[in-house]
């Protein structure tokens, strides 16, 4: 099926690292109407509508979010309009264009403070205004399209591109003679490609609706995820040299929001046999460096 004759799916968020690679990743059984902030902003109820009565999707992607974690803390009003009000617009729009909705979440709508992997059907307790913002987001997309549309959460989301904990450490890592890394925060790394790859699989599946989980395999501190990235920078010939990685207690390093101190996500089995091969975090890190271009 050629492009122009495939169903349109049009993708919010598009400039950002999730974004880029569900357009780098689209098959093309879809035609990708990729809109970025300047193109569509979803804090206006009008415009978002304008835009979907226009282009008709038969598929909306809704992965455009205000993610900056600490400056949430103090924007609080914009990370409510975008994530929250934005999510309720897209997900009004695609009612009543008749379109199936995927929205894009977050690990940040737990408090880390249980033990085990996180579920879909755990209670969530966001600990910052990011986190309390992104879960009333799936609130409201749950209310309006009346449980049909498809909520996929993720955690510690990385790319080549935009702003991410691993460009920011190769960065760091070229600039200073030592770092310091968060050690009692664990997660799981997850490649914004891997991730991209299995929404558009989800896409091919109509019936799956509700809350899932993704993420990479295998858990990682943040500490721990920096120690690798050096590692694998320094095989791939991105560093020049090596720097100390000192571990740190959060209290050490102090930040505006509060951060879950456990945030692995349980990844939901109907995800998982959709068919995108489930890797470990160290492989996909690994691969995704390869795109970085040495400095």
């Amino acid at each position: 099926m050629s492009r122009a004759r495939a169903p349109a799916a049009l993708l919010t968020g598009a400039a950002g690292q999730l974004g880029r690679a569900l357009q780098a990743t689209a098959p093309k059984t879809w035609r990708v109407i990729a809109c970025d902030a300047a193109a569509l902003d979803l804090t206006r109820p009008e415009a978002v509508e304008e835009v979907v009565r226009r282009e008709r999707p038969a598929l909306i992607v809704n992965a455009g979010a205000y993610t900056a974690v600490d400056a949430a803390e103090r924007e609080t009003e914009r990370a409510e309009a975008v994530n929250s009000a934005g999510a309720a617009h897209v997900a009004e729009a695609a009612k009543l264009a008749g379109a199936r909705l995927i929205h894009v979440s977050t690990d940040y709508v737990f408090d880390g403070a249980q033990a085990r992997p996180y579920g879909p059907a755990d209670r969530p307790r966001p600990l910052g205004v990011y986190g309390r913002t992104k879960l009333a987001g799936e609130r409201e997309v749950t209310r309006i399209s009346g449980g049909s549309a498809l909520i996929v959460r993720t955690s510690w989301l990385y790319s080549a591109y935009g702003r991410n904990f691993v460009l920011t450490m190769l960065r760091l890592m070229r600039e200073r003679d030592t770092i310091g890394v968060v050690a009692d925060q664990v997660g799981s790394p997850t490649w914004a490609r891997g991730l991209a790859e299995t929404i558009w699989m989800a896409a091919d599946a109509p019936g799956l609706k509700g809350v899932h989980h993704w993420a990479d395999a295998g858990v990682a501190s943040w500490f721990d995820f920096a120690v690798a990235i050096q590692e694998e920078a320094l095989a791939l010939k991105l560093l020049p040299r090596a720097v100390p990685i000192r571990p740190l207690r959060t209290d050490e390093y102090p930040t505006d929001a509060r951060r879950p101190a456990y945030s692995v996500l349980e990844r939901s089995a109907a995800l998982a046999g959709l068919g995108v091969p489930v890797r470990h975090w160290r492989e996909q890190l690994r691969t995704m460096l390869r795109e970085v271009t040495p400095a």
